[in-house]
């Protein structure tokens, strides 16, 4: 007999953890495509498996994957990794975007909120797998899983906690996305789903992002009244003008006290440039980063200099935890990194529990 599923909570009744509360599994979605990798699907599924093994030193891994490849899968991870496999066909890698969201009700279990999903505008046909992804892994964990018609990627919003989340205009009111939709429209559908109480807008994204411009790589709480917003000093850029514009806004960003955000600076990495690629400057950022129980996984992009800069701003922002830098080039060649790849699954709330506390 299967296990009973409470119905959906919606609204205040469900919150959405920040990043650094305490997670029972960070979920991925193996690589499969050899079209795709500019060629080098081999050698992409070895960088994949070692940042799957890094993460699993951490928290248990759940991965989505087509059964037919589950033992070539095995055979690529280390025996000791902390993984569970599940028969989850996809279309593509990118699980932050197309992975459920996990909630917390106010009855103590987890709920997932399943969006459809459109491979960020129709661009890169099929996805109708990678769509039918979220409600498969809440029916794995045996979670109620409430679903929208609103179209939403996880790397679109970046929450602290508390109910406050960030976007952009450029992804959630674009018309590829969701038309029709206002700002109202969608602050509404957020707090339905998410529990979320107040949405920030930015403008647009950094230069070569296939999204139309994903939040996770601007700005990421580091706390409830803390971010750190990435920023370009070379005005020849064609990421300068965006970034400023968009780190000039977060000056007004307030917690739902009313406190004031400290915006703490992440610079941007020299430019990744691939010749002859469908993206000639690839999306490379710092702030794609996974904080996963009290460690931090950083992209970093073979610039010895810089990538030991932000690393160093990152341990300045997040003290206390162990910053960890991973060469990301291998993975950002196809428009993403190590925060891209991956969704968490926070504990289940506990009533009488206090909540939002940093491990």
């Amino acid at each position: 007999m299967g296990r009973m599923v409470p119905e959906t909570q919606s609204g205040d009744s469900l919150r959405w953890p920040a990043e650094w509360e305490t997670q029972q599994a960070v979920w991925f979605t193996w690589p499969h495509r050899s079209e795709l990798w500019n060629g080098g699907l081999a050698e992409l599924e070895l960088h994949f498996a070692r940042l799957i093994a890094s993460v699993s030193q951490r928290v248990c891994v759940r991965l989505n994957a087509a059964a037919a490849l589950h033992p070539h899968i095995r055979h690529l991870l280390p025996s000791s990794c902390n993984v569970e496999l599940f028969d989850h066909a996809s279309n593509d890698v990118w699980c932050r975007d197309h992975g459920a969201i996990f909630v917390q009700r106010s009855d103590g279990l987890l709920q997932a909120a399943n969006w459809k999903f459109n491979a960020w505008g129709g661009k890169f046909p099929p996805w109708d797998k990678d769509d039918a992804i979220a409600p498969l892994m809440a029916a794995s964990q045996h979670v109620p899983c409430q679903s929208s018609e609103m179209i939403l990627e996880g790397g679109a919003i970046e929450g602290n906690g508390t109910g406050l989340i960030l976007t952009t205009e450029a992804v959630l009111l674009n018309p590829n996305r969701n038309p029709s939709a206002s700002k109202t429209d969608v602050e509404r559908e957020l707090h339905r789903m998410l529990g979320v109480k107040r949405v920030f807008w930015l403008s647009s994204g950094i230069e070569g992002d296939d999204t139309d411009g994903h939040i996770d790589d601007m700005v990421r709480f580091v706390r409830e009244d803390a971010v750190v917003a990435v920023y370009e000093n070379n005005p020849s850029s064609p990421d300068y003008r965006t970034l400023a514009q968009n780190n000039e806004r977060l000056q007004d960003l307030r917690t739902l006290s009313g406190s004031h955000v400290e915006v703490i600076p992440l610079p941007m990495p020299s430019p990744l440039i691939q010749t002859g690629w469908r993206l000639h400057q690839l999306p490379a950022s710092y702030a794609n980063f996974l904080i996963c129980n009290g460690s931090v996984l950083v992209p970093t992009f073979g610039h010895d200099k810089q990538d030991d800069t932000a690393l160093g701003i990152l341990r300045e922002a997040l003290p206390g935890m162990q910053v960890i830098g991973f060469d990301s080039r291998p993975f950002v060649l196809e428009g993403g990194a190590i925060h891209c790849l991956t969704q968490q699954q926070p504990l289940p709330a506990r009533p009488g529990v206090p909540q939002g506390k940093r491990i």
